[in-house]
């Protein structure tokens, strides 16, 4: 293979035309003729840059409303063809094809036209053609042809062309990979659009694609290697804005994205502390600096070094607390000039804002790798209202039991399985997570809440007068049990128990409440 390749001819059809004129200019200085088309052409034109109609080049007119352009051999053989094959370069010859050493070719914008809504023929007619046929072609043959497709590429192109005269081949290889990238990027895309549009949830083939956003430092441990791959735009650590602090780490942003998810479940001001992926303090107030109390309270020890989100924009009231703690990263929609300029003062804190919050009910779909595959469900968007509720027990819960018993169910949702949140006035009172058996999360919510009463100087456990959530039913009556024997009053689970009459008839026994769901809630 060849190392350095002239550019002597450039063809340049981009539908992003971001840097496109200074890259133009800088291959016409250095005397490459531009063969391009449509919008492209007029705008390189119009900067006074020469260029070439691709027609005039081939001979041959654009069609079919610009469906067709450069599907012809004039084009595709001056790309395709090997100068290193004495046949090739006849054939070349015989047929007046000139060779074309470089391909600028960004795709028609079928990503974007899809997030700003666009209808089905929309789309349709922003699914490119000639530009992945014009990029995959260049990648075949990148031993001889240059391939740009992303703006940030033009530099590296520019800097060789002036160092060098040419494009070397790592170069070239670094731009194919990135090429074929592209376009299973693309591809995916549009494969995921038609499944969705002929209803198949799960169709034969599954395309997953995400840009690189960072290399993070390394994984979950520091002998493994990782990196962050954004691939929409749903508000969360995927449109953050990181406005302060150390670099993310994996952790940081598996935990931030846990605590960012429970908060936007809220409606009013809320505060969620996330420590090892599973919320350590939620608390809803009419205030996000009253929540951070309550949610503190909730297990101060845990909180130390964790991550803090809020439904609300950051004020300095609410900064102010936090930063009377060792915390990793604040996340929330926004933040005001006061709150960032407190907490400026901790340089190592991570601050990202994000715009806006997810939409708890929306759709979606999650994956999680095992050996030789994926596992791919439809992302848990099921929420439980007043409506949902079917009490099963003697006495029905108060309307103050029944807020709290809903407030708990949220939690549970995004607590580790199996989970078990003791609540009261809109906070938790204890956590219980990621426990083998469900009474022993029951036990250890408990024993938090003793803990974090006596850390506060109180007399008694939080989780007396609580309610409890469990996010699965119970199994048997011990798990109940253990949450009557806390304090709690009045309880919330999903039923479908074999000994659901156990279940009730302990509840019953000792004059507490309970009222069922229908909808479990793991998480794993």
């Amino acid at each position: 293979m060849t190392d350095i390749v002239p550019i002597r001819r450039a063809l340049i059809s981009v539908s992003d035309k971001t840097g496109l004129l200074e890259f133009g200019a800088a291959l016409a200085a250095a005397g490459v003729e531009i063969l391009s088309t449509g919008g492209s052409a007029k705008a390189l034109r119009d900067a006074g840059i020469a260029v070439v109609e691709v027609s005039d080049h081939t001979g041959f007119p654009e069609i079919l409303d610009g469906r067709v352009k450069t599907l012809v051999p004039q084009i595709h053989g001056g790309i395709l063809a090997r100068r290193d094959l004495p046949e090739h370069v006849a054939q070349m010859a015989a047929h007046h094809i000139a060779p074309i050493d470089l391909v600028v070719s960004n795709l028609y914008p079928f990503e974007a036209t899809l997030a700003r809504g666009g209808d089905f023929d929309d789309c349709i007619e922003n699914i490119d053609i000639g530009g992945p046929a014009l990029t995959r072609a260049a990648a075949k043959n990148h031993a001889f042809v240059a391939i740009v497709t992303e703006p940030s590429q033009y530099a590296a192109v520019m800097a060789e062309l002036a160092g060098k005269g040419g494009t070397t081949l790592a170069l070239r290889r670094r731009l194919a990979a990135a090429a074929y990238a592209r376009t299973a990027a693309y591809d995916a895309a549009i494969a995921t659009w038609f499944a969705t549009q002929n209803g198949e949830a799960y169709p034969e083939r599954l395309t997953i694609s995400g840009t690189l956003r960072q290399t993070l430092r390394y994984g979950e441990n520091p002998h493994q290697s990782a990196a962050f791959y954004v691939n929409g735009t749903r508000p969360g650590i995927a449109t953050a804005r990181q406005v302060q602090g150390k670099e993310l780490s994996y952790n940081n942003l598996n935990d931030t994205d846990a605590a960012f998810e429970a908060v936007a479940e809220f409606e009013t001001p809320t505060i969620v502390i996330v420590k090892h992926a599973n919320p350590c303090g939620v608390a809803s107030a009419a205030t996000t600096a009253e929540a951070w109390d309550v949610a503190l309270r909730c297990d101060p020890e845990s909180a130390f070094g964790g991550i803090v989100a809020l439904n609300r924009t950051l004020n300095a009231a609410t900064a102010e607390k936090i930063s009377t703690i060792f915390t990793e990263v604040i996340v929330a929609p926004d933040a005001d000039a006061d709150a960032l300029a407190l907490l400026a003062r901790k340089k190592n804190l991570r601050v990202l804002l994000t715009g806006g919050l997810p939409d708890p009910a929306a759709p979606g779909m999650t994956v999680k790798s095992v050996a030789g595959g994926l596992l791919v469900q439809q992302r848990d968007n099921g929420r439980i209202g007043l409506t949902d509720l079917k009490t099963v027990t003697k006495r029905a819960p108060s309307a103050r039991e029944l807020d709290d018993l809903l407030f708990a169910f949220r939690v549970c949702k995004h607590v580790k399985s199996n989970a078990i949140i003791y609540a009261k006035d809109g906070a938790t009172m204890g956590i219980g997570a990621g426990q083998m058996s469900r009474v022993n999360s029951a036990r250890i919510a408990a024993w938090k809440a003793v803990d974090a009463a006596a850390k506060a100087g109180l007399a008694q456990s939080l989780a007396i007068g609580s309610v409890v959530a469990s996010d699965a039913f119970f199994p048997f009556a011990d798990g109940l049990e253990a949450a009557i024997a806390a304090g709690a009053t009045a309880v919330i689970q999903p039923g479908g128990s074999m000994r659901d009459n156990e279940v009730i008839a302990a509840a019953d026994a000792a004059g507490i409440a309970m009222v069922l769901t229908g909808m479990r809630h793991f998480r794993h």
